[in-house]
């Protein structure tokens, strides 16, 4: 009852004692509360320390037990003193707590193991690959699997310019779901007429940027654009994600080339994704949400297919195609 005070029951019983029979000698005491002596006198000393049991005023030699209502109240004030201390302490090491906590969060933005370099959140990635930019001396290789809105910046403000005036080369590959929008066609037509390579292709695994070939970027969560970026400088990933790139690049199409074609002409590269995908068993919703483009375009698109093969189902489209060898 009273062990928030620092009074335990062996305690408590030697003070209740004390306090109902003020002459009892530490012998009946011991008897009483069926201790030995040797336990007694560790329990008065205990009372001592927790001021329950002081010297009389009469004589120095003689030991009284406090009354409950002082020597409780007084210990409760103490007992409440130092717990507030204590909250102060910890107060001040939960503050310190944060600081330490924020150090280490500055030190997992820019970590480096070797090779490999995490960068949390996308204003460090972003503020880490300008960095990287600006020290590049070649080449800037890229995937950009963005959406519309992601892929237009006003020109003048592109972060792209300034590597292309400087004489890097700048090979780019976009979704080709941005041919839907004249904004972001007008921008890449800008990158290409000074002097960058655009391509476009159906689908794209991941964002990646390659410094030069020998820093490659890519994202630390392609699912969640805002967790932020790794750097890898080990020769072998850099070789992977060139070839990565490679592979991308050269089934891409260019952009700007008008295609005209018969019915016997090849597929785009968004017609030939299409059926790949629809002869995976996918359904119109996953065609358009894989290629990044609206449900009602991927349908147009099955549709204009099925009219060039006489399809009337989709089986049949697949047979079309696969004879052609389209699939």
């Amino acid at each position: 009852m009273l062990e928030p005070l620092g009074v335990d029951e062996a305690t408590f019983a030697v003070y209740h004692v004390l306090l109902s029979h003020p002459d009892s000698t530490p012998e009946r005491i011991a008897t009483l509360v069926n201790r030995s002596v040797a336990d007694v006198h560790q329990l008065m000393d205990r009372l001592r320390k927790l001021d329950l049991l002081v010297p009389t005023w009469t004589s120095p030699d003689a030991e009284h037990a406090v009354h409950p209502r002082v020597g409780l109240t007084s210990l409760a004030e103490r007992r409440r003193s130092e717990l507030n201390q204590m909250l102060g302490e910890l107060k001040e090491a939960e503050a310190s707590a944060e600081v330490l906590a924020e150090q280490y969060n500055e030190l997992l933005t820019a970590r480096r193991s070797g090779d490999v370099e995490v960068l949390n959140g996308r204003a460090n990635a972003s503020r880490r690959i300008e960095e990287l930019g600006q020290k590049a001396k070649r080449a800037l290789w890229g995937l950009v699997p963005a959406h519309l809105d992601d892929v237009i910046h006003p020109i003048d403000k592109s972060p792209d310019v300034p590597l292309l005036e400087r004489g890097l080369k700048m090979r780019t590959i976009y979704l080709q779901s941005i041919t839907a929008s004249k904004q972001a066609l007008d921008y890449a037509a800008a990158m290409h007429q000074l002097g960058g390579e655009v391509r476009a292709t159906p689908t794209l695994p991941m964002r990646l940027l390659i410094f030069d070939h020998e820093i490659a970027i890519m994202p630390m969560d392609p699912e969640n654009p805002t967790a932020g970026a790794v750097i890898h400088r080990s020769p072998a990933v850099v070789a992977v994600a060139l070839a990565l790139f490679d592979a991308y690049w050269s089934r891409a199409t260019e952009l700007f080339d008008a295609e005209d074609r018969d019915d016997e002409s090849p597929l785009t590269p968004h017609e030939a994704e299409v059926l790949r995908l629809l002869a995976g068993g996918a359904k119109d919703e996953q065609v358009a949400r894989l290629l990044g483009i609206s449900l009602r375009t991927a349908r147009r698109i099955t549709a204009t297919l099925s009219d060039r093969l006489n399809a009337a189902s989709r089986f049949e489209l697949g047979v079309a195609a696969a004879k052609r060898g389209w699939v």
